[in-house]
């Protein structure tokens, strides 16, 4: 709960999430499935890629709102998608989700909104996501 003007007010559930449109671009499909139905159950509109080849595709008529990227991709790397999304003038935040090696000098190339190493608590993934809300939902694998 928090305080406003001296009384307690319980958080709004209708609170809107900091972002409302993601692509999970992730080639793992149990994972990718947990991540979008975890983020459709919060009122989050979730596309999902298996490949680099995909997300760059869906990017072409989509704008979403944040990218939920894995590195190693069939085909191009993740960072390959984002340097793409770059070159065309588009900057959406990323959360780079990996379980391989992270160069430092990746990271400050790239500036990602967090990384999460997997395997990550699916917890602190919809946090970064939907923000640090109380009385959440519990989360579906």
């Amino acid at each position: 709960m928090r305080e406003t003007r001296g009384a307690m007010e319980e958080p709004s559930r209708q609170q809107e999430p900091p972002f409302r449109r993601v692509l999970v671009i992730e080639d793992d499909p149990v994972l990718s499935r947990i991540l979008a139905r975890n983020l459709a159950r919060r009122g989050v509109e979730v596309q999902v890629a298996a490949s680099a080849e995909a997300a760059l595709d869906l990017l072409s008529a989509w704008q979403p709102d944040l990218l939920v990227l894995d590195l190693e991709l069939p085909g191009r790397t993740g960072w390959e998608v984002v340097r793409q999304l770059r070159a065309s003038g588009r900057q959406i935040p990323v959360v780079i989700v990996t379980g391989g090696p992270l160069p430092m000098r990746r990271i400050a190339e790239f500036q990602p909104l967090a990384v999460l190493r997997k395997p990550f608590p699916l917890e602190a993934f919809l946090r970064l996501v939907q923000g640090d809300r109380e009385g959440e939902e519990s989360s579906e694998f």
